[in-house]
């Protein structure tokens, strides 16, 4: 078939997809601001975003509460202040129509993968209806956005290995810079990158280290600019303070809660998490001390808990890391439509574990189960269909592994205390990708199966 009609034809194809997309995403937003309004699209972090982006985009100064904003990047935060200078519901309008067009990158990363042009359609259509980016694109967060902006890092980066050709590179190195500004959780990948086409490209003199150092300078002098500022504006040194408050307030205490046998929320509220006053009080010396100081105590006093014991912490983290994995999700999608989840689930299933926090969940909270179990079941059937792509479909191994590294940086970075099932997003397209291909494959198995039976 000549090129333009195999592009036509593709064209045709891919438009069911996304109309899908587009349909359910404003479906569902239809719905919640039905049953909740305006303000169900909000968050608790939606405010941190919204006041340092009009800050940003009215002032240029990015400040919240008169103070300099450190725990914030400016990515997000200014899409979400121009995104909603018409209202919320507009914010969300320009959500869904960056999660539509998500499924078109999800194709084109899967048609830059496999050779097989019947796999990217199915990713597309696989993609169209996975209920987190569904859920997470109406919702005024960074995930979606995050998403896009990876993705054109995941396909520049895919289609470099397939070309070789060093200008992709550093465009997949822009778009990985410009996705870390909207969610710092990508601060440390592209190193991990690099190390990945060192090895990877070892083979091929010209490249083994010209490659490595493209994809670090279009992405490092970046988030030092940034880190630059902080320091400059606040004594602190680093890209985000989220990452410390996180440490502080989340692996430590968590690791501090199970140690003493008692909830994590308990140990938090001692803590201050989220109060400043009880923080005061909780340590006195730090009346006085600016951003940088408080940081860097929360950044020592964690390490000296973790440090003390790390085993501990290894394995509540690599138990977080699983949650997010497995986290089907339903939790927020039944908070939007009004059917929230009682609060002790979560505890039970932190303090009991999954199957036991299952059990009472269906006892007392049958139908908000059932819907769990749904998304569940198709998380898992991704999932199944994702391992079969692996093995039984042909791909060349150095893409591969550049999707299970980035799979497996994602659920490493996002275990601990802070799991959650809207961590595991940018793994998703992977996911979505990698089952296509083991649904092309079992349906191809089936057919020659059922050809040589009527033989």
């Amino acid at each position: 078939m000549p090129e333009a009609q195999l592009r036509q034809s593709w064209t045709r194809q891919l438009a069911g997809p996304v109309i899908a997309a587009g349909l359910v995403r404003l479906g569902l937003l239809a719905v919640v601001l039905a049953r909740s309004g305006n303000a169900a699209l909000y968050r608790a972090d939606t405010l941190s975003y919204l006041e340092p982006g009009r800050n940003l985009l009215l002032h240029g100064s990015f400040v919240e509460a008169g103070l300099p904003d450190i725990a914030r990047t400016p990515g997000y935060a200014l899409f979400l202040a121009l995104a909603s200078v018409a209202g919320p519901v507009a914010a969300a309008l320009a959500q869904v129509i960056l999660s539509t067009f998500s499924v078109v990158l999800v194709w084109r990363l899967a048609r830059a993968f496999f050779a097989d042009r019947r796999i990217p359609i199915v990713a597309a259509w696989i993609f169209a209806f996975e209920p987190l980016s569904i859920v997470y694109s109406i919702l005024l967060l960074s995930e979606t956005l995050f998403l896009a902006l990876f993705l054109m890092s995941l396909i520049s980066l895919v289609e470099f290995l397939r070309t070789r050709r060093l200008p992709g590179l550093a465009a997949a190195g822009l778009w990985l810079a410009a996705a870390t500004f909207v969610r710092p959780v990508t601060y440390y990948l592209p190193v991990a990158l690099a190390a990945g086409l060192k090895v990877i490209l070892a083979p091929v003199p010209g490249l083994r280290w010209k490659a490595p150092a493209v994809l670090l300078l279009s992405v490092l002098p970046w988030l030092a600019a940034w880190q630059i500022r902080n320091r400059v504006e606040t004594g602190f040194g680093g890209f985000s303070s989220i990452q410390t408050q996180n440490l502080y307030f989340f692996s430590a205490a968590e690791v501090t809660s199970r140690l003493a046998h008692r909830t994590l929320p308990a140990v938090q509220n001692e803590l201050g998490y989220n109060d400043e006053q009880l923080f005061l009080q909780r340590h006195p010396q730090a009346t006085g001390w600016n951003q940088a100081q408080r940081l860097e105590f929360m950044h020592t006093e964690a390490k000296r808990i973790l440090r003390a014991h790390p085993w501990l912490f290894v394995r509540t983290h690599l138990a977080g890391s699983i949650r997010t994995a497995l986290n089907p999700g339903g939790a927020v999608l039944l908070d939007l439509v009004r059917a929230p989840v009682d609060d002790e689930a979560f505890a039970r299933e932190r303090e009991e574990g999954p199957l036991r926090a299952a059990l009472w969940m269906a006892a007392n909270h049958p139908w908000q189960m059932a819907v769990m179990a749904t998304l569940g079941a198709l998380l898992l059937g991704i999932y199944v269909f994702a391992v079969l792509g692996v093995v039984r479909v042909a791909a060349p191994r150095a893409y591969l592994w550049l999707l299970l590294g980035v799979t497996l940086y994602f659920l490493a970075v996002s275990g601990g205390a802070v799991a959650a099932a809207r961590l595991r997003l940018p793994v998703m397209p992977i996911a979505c990708v990698l089952a296509a291909a083991g649904v092309v494959h079992w349906r191809r198995s089936v057919v020659s199966r059922d050809s040589r039976r009527l033989r």
